[in-house]
């Protein structure tokens, strides 16, 4: 995916400023696909520059604030871009070699920085589960709402596997040491 991508959608569910799509790309989209407010807004000149968005100056508004909406052609490259296969990336997680050498060398410290990451999915999934209960109190009957608590669900499920796979580790890892923390050594 690319973050003109990520904009275009944003755009296209409600035009507004480039502050604006920056705060609501953060509690959206920035949950699977980050970028940070400076790259918000090169990408959005970049978009109009290219014609594919177009901005306004808002009236009455201090500073240089614009209003951004899509164009047809914005539109367009957003079909073109939903209609081309996407690339197939696998799990690419530091933790995943950090559990594999613990495998080889022991846990040399890495229960701590997995008791680190349980916590921050365990946030992240408490805050999937607010919105989830704030935004989708009964199952959607409108088809777009309903793809958008498909996205939100696959989030929900992604931070409880990370969740169980930390805790799996932590407990494989106790059972593998001794008291001091240090690898158990194999009798041949």
């Amino acid at each position: 995916m690319s973050l003109p991508h990520a904009l275009l959608t944003s755009l296209l569910e409600k035009p507004t400023s480039g502050s604006e799509l920056a705060r609501r790309f953060d509690k959206s989209i920035g949950y699977f696909w980050q970028a940070t407010h400076q790259q918000i807004y090169r990408e959005l000149a970049r978009l109009e520059e290219a014609g594919l968005v177009s901005s306004t100056a808002e009236e009455g508004a201090r500073g240089r604030k614009r209003n951004y909406k899509v164009l047809t052609a914005g539109k367009a490259e957003l079909k073109r871009w939903m209609s081309q296969p996407s690339e197939h990336r696998n799990l690419r997680d530091e933790m995943m070699v950090r559990v594999r050498a613990a495998a080889i060398i022991g846990p040399h410290g890495l229960q701590e920085d997995i008791r680190i990451r349980l916590e921050h999915h365990q946030a992240q999934l408490a805050l999937y589960r607010e919105i989830e209960k704030h935004d989708f109190k009964d199952k959607p009957k409108d088809p777009k709402l309903g793809l958008q608590h498909l996205l939100l669900n696959a989030g929900i499920e992604y931070e409880q596997m990370y969740i169980d796979f930390c805790h799996k580790v932590l407990k494989q890892i106790e059972s593998a040491c001794d008291t001091r923390g240090k690898p158990r050594l194999k009798r041949a």
